[in-house]
């Protein structure tokens, strides 16, 4: 019978700094938890105005963000059935938000077009987000500011990882 090696105990440091750490971890999460929480009900809040579904919203900013696009590639992008899709842009097109055009690279093909003379309107809703955001960013400095976008865009590319790998057909969670 072989023996395991007894692992060596850390220093009083060592343990206290790896406590603080996990400490920060569980806060972070539970922020980030919080904040997404936040976001969907100010988000909610603002298509209940515009009468668009969070959804809607949603794939707007994709489109905006990303550029004119195929629906099947808004599908992809934002993880949804084409299907749902087509429901989607019918809801964006009737309230004037987006237009469909015919793709010039594929004339037989649709791209989908954010009416950038509409965005005010959505931005307006979220000036007060805005105002508060850029009274927080003024507490940091612009090193700190670094590493919150540098940890911001890395946990959303976690995200973004584990989305994709959920909507793999016949992919397992293995958290």
């Amino acid at each position: 019978m072989s023996q395991r090696p007894k692992k060596k105990a850390g220093t009083g440091d060592e343990v206290r700094v790896e406590r603080e750490r996990r400490r920060f971890a569980i806060a972070i999460g539970q922020s980030l938890r919080e904040l997404a929480i936040q976001l969907s009900l100010l988000n909610h809040q603002i298509g209940a105005k515009l009468e668009l579904r969070d959804v809607d919203i949603d794939c707007l900013d994709l489109i905006d963000r990303e550029g004119p696009m195929s629906p099947s590639a808004l599908a992809r992008l934002a993880g949804l059935h084409p299907a749902t899709i087509t429901g989607i842009l019918d809801r964006l097109e009737r309230g004037g938000w987006i237009t469909r055009e015919r793709d010039p690279a594929d004339r037989r093909g649709i791209v989908v077009r954010a009416r950038r003379e509409r965005l005010p309107d959505l931005l307006r809703l979220y000036a007060g987000m805005n105002r508060s955001m850029n009274r927080i960013y003024a507490e940091y400095s612009e090193r700190e500011l670094e590493a919150i976008a540098d940890f911001l865009q890395r946990t959303a590319k976690a995200g973004r990882t584990a989305t994709d790998q959920l909507s793999e057909p016949g992919e397992e969670s293995s958290g």
